[in-house]
């Protein structure tokens, strides 16, 4: 019960209430003194009464009146006088003197304590006004023991009456918390187990039902979490099978390839001039096209393979890359340009920097050829002090803002209609695969910029 939050909050409520009660008895025992010493003081002045009626009262009678009094003599100051009106014989000297006529709360409260933890009867005086201004001032003496008995026996039963309220109180605000929060947050916490035993089910979202607005909004707040989750896992799983239905083709698609490198020795041997400059770049695309369906294979098994590193000279990979995007650009006003030092040689693997340069010049063509208007690819790179730098910029339209959104998302960056989104995603992760980076360093309506940066490393 006590890991609980309706029995912590049991326990809570009986010891502030508890503390309130112990504040306030302390106020209540300092008045039920003073309300005992004035009720002696009042029944001494009746007492005292008799004698100013008949000057002349018997010892017995007189005795009689100071025992009902509770005091052992009187003083009454009617004028200036002051007149010991009724007395008997005092057990032992005054120890202490309380005047009551202009006493502070903090004096009264004080004087009570003291009361109480002094076991020891003393003998006081206590000093007071009459009632209704029948003199001056009365004083009487008498003793500590019956006071302390009775503010003894007054504070148990306001502790016991306090313990009883504390009870009380703390059951109720119990009964109300589990009904008005615990029970509240207990459904949630079904309902959350709930939808966890089958997340995809949109029928186990919550729906929020609270009428307390603070869990209202943590039910809608939930609400629209798992709803982002059931979409996302669909998504998921529909990703899933499309990935599988891409390994089937790229399957059966590098059988039919494979075949078709059968051929190209036959092509080779031709003495047409055509065929014979155009038959290496066939070879080797369909030697590209066998990898590609190799690697996609690969991906569908959720990474690409660990890139095979050498070093290599860049500038020939990137003349490739412009010759088949030449072919591809037949009649748009589109040129391609290179910058790329002959003699600079970068650390990687060369399939997969060609594809990841091959991508990045497919997106600006495709994005210039997009709009109908002449554009600019222009491929550049250099070696800095830590790294080799590629850069790729377009003189295209720009990403709309959905795919800066999307940048490196499959399937949500596409910026061209019927796009995948894919080209980005592979780029990031063929140059994750080398150690580095993939960075858009500006885009606008004048054109694009990708850069990618491969840490140097060991290059010997």
């Amino acid at each position: 019960m006590l890991n609980t939050l309706s029995g912590r909050f049991l326990i809570l409520t009986t010891i502030f209430v508890m503390l309130a009660e112990i504040l306030i008895f302390v106020p209540s025992v300092a008045r039920f003194r003073e309300d005992y010493l004035l009720a002696r003081l009042e029944r001494s002045q009746i007492a005292s009464l008799a004698l100013l009626a008949d000057d002349m009262i018997d010892t017995d009678l007189e005795e009689e009146l100071l025992l009902n009094a509770g005091v052992f003599n009187v003083v009454l100051r009617r004028n200036e006088a002051r007149q010991l009106v009724l007395s008997s014989p005092m057990p032992g000297q005054v120890s202490e003197t309380f005047d009551l006529r202009d006493a502070s709360a903090v004096s009264l409260i004080g004087d009570a304590l003291n009361t109480l933890i002094r076991p020891e009867p003393r003998l006081i005086r206590v000093i007071g006004n009459p009632l209704r201004d029948a003199g001056l001032l009365i004083e009487v003496t008498m003793e500590t023991g019956g006071l302390r008995t009775a503010m003894i026996d007054y504070g148990l039963r306001i502790l016991l009456l306090s313990a009883v309220i504390s009870v009380i109180t703390a059951l109720l605000l119990f009964l109300a918390v589990r009904r008005l929060l615990v029970r509240p947050i207990k459904g949630v916490v079904q309902k959350m187990q709930n939808y966890a035993e089958a997340p995809e089910d949109a029928r186990r979202i919550i729906k929020p039902t609270a009428a307390i607005r603070e869990l209202r909004e943590a039910e809608e707040a939930l609400q629209s979490l798992e709803t982002q989750l059931t979409q996302a896992l669909r998504q998921k799983e529909r990703l899933a099978q499309l990935g599988g239905a891409v390994a089937r083709v790229s399957h059966d698609l590098r059988n039919i390839l494979t075949s078709a490198q059968l051929f190209t020795d036959r092509i080779e041997m031709s003495e047409d001039p055509t065929v014979k400059r155009m038959a290496p770049k066939l070879v080797n695309s369909i030697a590209r096209a066998v990898s590609l369906c190799e690697t996609t294979l690969a991906f569908g098994r959720a990474e690409e393979p660990t890139p095979v590193m050498t070093l290599f000279p860049l500038s020939p990979l990137v003349a490739e890359v412009m010759e088949s995007e030449r072919l591809a650009i037949g009649d748009s006003d589109v040129s391609l340009s290179e910058d790329v030092p002959a003699g600079l040689n970068i650390r990687g693997d060369p399939e997969q920097i060609f594809r990841a340069v091959s991508n990045l010049v497919r997106n600006a063509r495709q994005a210039i050829t997009g709009t109908g208007k002449a554009g600019e690819i222009c491929v550049s790179a250099r070696a800095e002090a830590t790294a080799w730098v590629i850069e790729v910029t377009d003189t295209g339209p720009g990403l709309p803002p959905k795919a800066r959104e999307h940048l490196f998302q499959p399937f949500q960056g596409g910026v061209r209609k019927g796009g995948s989104g894919l080209g980005l995603a592979i780029v990031q992760e063929l140059v994750r695969g080398h150690g580095g980076t993939l960075t858009l360093r500006e885009t606008d309506g004048t054109g694009t910029c990708f850069v990618i940066l491969l840490p140097m490393g060991d290059v010997s």
